[in-house]
């Protein structure tokens, strides 16, 4: 009997192990491509930013697409906490170049990224903005928005600190930084 209770007791310390593993917002061809530009600052938040935006344009197509109607909710919520987990990754990126000393080029590309990640968190807030209030004026919207709601709060603070970091950053001088 103590046997059987020890391999129980196992069988749910793996079971909940394996469940509290987050899944990668990335898929293997996008985490490939980052591989491939690890060294290049600008390069690298440009394909974050691009693998971001399409998290957000998957949330548009299965709120659209009624075959998608099936677990709506659900996908939106992971949707969003990809989006959330890509925004994150990017702050760590930003946070990792302005801390790093860069040459003048890449110092110059840095900038271009920063500029690139403000503008592309101006567009991700419209859209997150119209997510929200869709859960207002619309009834399927509204019925699905518990699946969602805290993710979605997630990601409009992540969000905001990432584009505060990015103006932050924009506006820091590296000698400044240092001090």
């Amino acid at each position: 009997m103590k046997v059987a209770t020890k391999i129980l007791l196992l069988v749910l310390l793996l079971s909940v192990a394996v469940s509290a593993r987050r899944r990668d917002p990335l898929t293997e061809a996008e985490a490939d491509q980052l591989r491939e530009v690890a060294m290049d600052p600008y390069k690298r938040l440009k394909l974050l930013v691009k693998f971001t935006e399409a998290r957000l344009v998957a949330i548009d197509q299965v709120r659209v697409d009624p075959k998608l109607a099936k677990d709506r909710g659900k996908q939106i919520h992971d949707l969003l906490e990809d989006f959330t987990a890509l925004l994150d990754e990017i702050n760590d990126n930003l946070d990792q170049y302005q801390g790093r000393p860069l040459s003048k080029d890449d110092r110059k590309d840095f900038k271009k990224g920063l500029k690139e990640v403000i503008e592309a968190d101006e567009r991700f807030d419209l859209k997150l903005r119209t997510l929200q209030s869709a859960t207002q004026t619309d009834p399927e919207a509204r019925k699905e928005y518990p699946d969602f709601r805290f993710v979605l709060q997630d990601a409009q603070e992540a969000l905001k600190s990432n584009a505060d970091v990015a103006r932050e950053y924009m506006q820091d001088k590296p000698e400044e930084k240092k001090k």
